[in-house]
């Protein structure tokens, strides 16, 4: 197990009151808002409303800004930053999903720093400090409503970037079940492979020893795979969505990944996808993930071996290169279940700019840990997303 520090500075406020409270945690943190969202669902749903009655029953005043769209926009973020300089705002209030936090994270910190908030993004610079933060979370998958990361999208150069620190973590998430009941069938199942992906990129790791956070990691994925398909067919059962939510938060909240060292190649590689082409983030994991797999089998096959009879029920029956490969199928498989697509092809994204993708992505240098990934390697993944099973 290698050497780590834990905390946790999110408080969860989980249950079918919770949006309802958002004045009452918000007032924690000053007495002026920035309610930060994203396009029509935030006022249609009625979810903005109740947030905003919520603000004026605490007698906090608000301001707007909403316009997020998937792949959140630096030029957003650039608003948001000068509005809340502008208006003396105390703490930043994120109604929205990964890409409604990530925007008010990159705003955070943005006001809190005298150059270009995408230094932090471009590795120029190290955030210091931040405003307050809180969520109130529209739809599981990206689990930054506990995590330390944000990824922001810069249309000039088509680049997207991530960023990871201390100072981002909300202060408090608010987390209603309920909401997963408009969200529609195609967004959740890619939040779904987004919630496998972070546990995938902290399954394969380096680290010879690290028995518990396995075994945590695997009972996380068994509970996802197997909660995932009844929830796609029963989307309104509150069980269901309030463990969906909850495998979100927790795959992505930093636990899981203590006493390990993570990999993340592939949500590198899936960046610049979404940042050429503005797909969805699940469904580009969906499609490079299992190339990775096959690409990466024999790094450590027992790794594999072990991924596929413990989470994927394959029998211990056969070489581990055939049993390893089934494991890969079977997760290929399940994106498929949900109706996702495995392949350029089938996500109907071109494939007529590998080079520009693989330069990107080791625009910093060699990816991950698992394995080191460099502009050749990257190139031989998306060959292999061309593929179909």
């Amino acid at each position: 197990m290698e050497a780590f520090t834990f905390q946790s500075a999110t408080k969860i406020i989980f249950g079918q009151d919770s949006i309802d409270r958002a004045g009452e945690h918000a007032a924690h943190y000053g007495t002026k808002v920035l309610l930060h969202y994203g396009g029509t669902y935030a006022k249609k749903s009625g979810l903005l409303e109740r947030v905003e009655n919520s603000l004026t029953a605490a007698n906090i005043e608000y301001v707007t800004l909403g316009g997020v769209v998937p792949n959140p926009r630096l030029s957003l973020v650039q608003e948001g930053i000068s509005l809340c300089r502008e208006e003396g705002i105390d703490l930043i209030l994120a109604l929205g999903g990964g890409s409604v936090i990530d925007s008010a994270k990159a705003i955070a910190v943005g006001v809190c720093y005298d150059g270009e908030v995408w230094d932090f993004y471009d590795g120029k610079a190290s955030p210091q400090q931040a405003l307050p933060l809180g969520v109130v979370l529209t739809i599981p998958g990206a689990g930054s409503e506990m995590s330390d990361s944000t990824v922001i999208s810069r249309d000039d150069g088509m680049l997207k970037r991530a960023m990871a620190s201390p100072y981002v973590v909300p202060r408090f998430s608010l987390i209603n079940p309920e909401v997963c009941y408009s969200i529609p069938p195609h967004l959740m199942a890619a939040g779904i492979a987004d919630m496998l992906a972070h546990m995938f990129e902290r399954y394969f790791t380096p680290t010879p020893m690290a028995e518990l956070s396995d075994r945590l990691l695997e009972g996380a994925m068994q509970a996802l795979i197997t909660v995932a398909p009844k929830l796609m067919k029963d989307p309104k059962n509150y069980d269901l969505c309030a463990e969906i939510m909850w495998i979100a938060t927790i795959a992505h909240n930093g636990v899981l990944d203590a006493g390990r060292v993570t990999d993340w190649t592939s949500h590198r590689i899936e960046h610049e996808m979404s940042a050429l082409y503005d797909v969805t983030h699940g469904v580009g994991l969906a499609v490079v993930f299992p190339a990775w797999m096959k690409y990466t089998r024999d790094v450590d096959v027992n790794r594999y071996v072990q991924l596929a009879t413990r989470v994927f029920g394959v029998p211990l029956d056969g070489d581990s290169a055939t049993i390893a490969n089934k494991g890969i199928e079977a997760v290929e498989n399940f994106f498929i279940s949900l109706g996702l697509p495995t392949t350029f092809a089938q996500a109907k994204i071109p494939t007529d700019r590998f080079e520009e993708m693989a330069e990107k992505a080791v625009w910093a240098g060699s990816l991950g840990n698992f394995t080191k990934i460099g502009r050749a390697d990257v190139l031989a993944i998306l060959e292999l997303a061309k593929e179909s099973l």
